[in-house]
C-alpha cells in the first residue's frame, strides 16, 4: 500500500513537471492579440480580430521570453498568420493564424462611370465597406477633378490607381515654350508630341523642327530648362 501510494505521487508529480514544462498556449494568443493591437491601432475605420484556437496536441518547451512578429511582407488585413517565438537559447517558433478585418467608410462611384471622364462630386456616394485590400479613398478632394482611366460600374470602390489628373497638354497641341536660364527667360512655340499632366515631362518639335523635352506646367504651356 506504501509503494503504491508512493507510485501515485511520483506520477503526480511527474504530470506536474511536464506540466511547468509546457508553454501556456493563452500566453501565446496574448502575444499575438497584443501585436496586432499596435499595428493596427493607427489604422483608419473600425478593426476587428480573431485569433484562432492553438490545437491542444501542440507541446512547446515553457519560455519566459516570447515575441510575437510578422513574417516579412505579412499585411495585417484578411487571413494571415502572425508568429511567436522563444527568444532563448534552443528556441522554437510557431505561428497563429490571424482574422482581421477592417471596416471603412469609403468613397464609391454613385453610377457607371466611363473611362476618361472627368469625376464630379455627384458621381460619388459613400459607403460603409469591409475591405479586401488597401487603397480606397475616403475624401472627395481625392478624387473630383480627376480623369478615369477606364470604365467602373456603379458601386464600385474608387481608388488611387483608377484615376490620372486631367492633361495640361495633349498630343497634337500647339504649346507654348518657356525657356529658363541663368538670368533669362525666352518664349517660343511648339507642338505637343504626347500627353502629359501636370509636372510630367512631354516632348516637343519646336517650328525649327527640333525635339526637345519639357515639363507641362499648366494648361498649354511647357517649362524648358537649357
Amino acid at each position: 500500500m506504501k509503494n503504491l501510494t508512493l507510485f501515485t505521487l511520483l506520477l503526480l508529480h511527474t504530470s506536474q513537471a511536464a506540466s511547468a514544462a509546457s508553454q501556456d498556449h493563452t500566453s501565446l494568443r496574448t502575444a499575438v492579440t497584443s501585436l496586432v493591437q499596435q499595428q493596427t491601432a493607427s489604422l483608419p475605420g473600425k478593426v476587428s480580430f480573431n485569433v484562432d484556437e492553438i490545437d491542444r496536441r501542440i507541446n512547446l518547451r515553457a519560455c519566459s521570453k516570447i515575441e510575437a512578429f510578422l513574417p516579412a511582407g505579412s499585411q495585417l488585413l484578411g487571413r494571415v498568420s502572425v508568429g511567436v517565438r522563444c527568444m532563448e537559447s534552443n528556441g522554437w517558433s510557431i505561428f497563429i493564424p490571424v482574422q482581421i478585418k477592417i471596416t471603412r467608410d469609403l468613397l464609391i462611384a454613385s453610377r457607371a462611370l466611363t473611362m476618361g471622364q472627368v469625376v464630379r462630386e455627384e458621381d460619388l456616394a459613400r459607403q460603409t465597406t469591409e475591405i479586401s485590400q488597401s487603397g480606397g479613398l475616403t475624401e472627395s478632394r481625392q478624387v473630383v477633378g480627376k480623369v478615369l482611366r477606364y470604365s467602373v460600374a456603379a458601386g464600385y470602390v474608387m481608388r488611387e490607381d483608377m484615376l490620372r489628373a486631367p492633361y495640361s497638354v495633349k498630343q497634337g497641341q500647339s504649346v507654348q515654350l518657356s525657356v529658363q536660364g541663368s538670368g533669362f527667360t525666352l518664349s517660343s512655340s511648339g507642338v505637343a508630341l504626347n500627353n502629359a499632366s501636370e509636372g510630367e515631362s512631354v516632348q516637343i518639335r519646336t517650328t525649327a523642327g527640333r525635339v526637345v523635352s519639357g515639363i507641362a506646367i499648366n494648361e498649354g504651356i511647357v517649362r524648358i530648362t537649357p
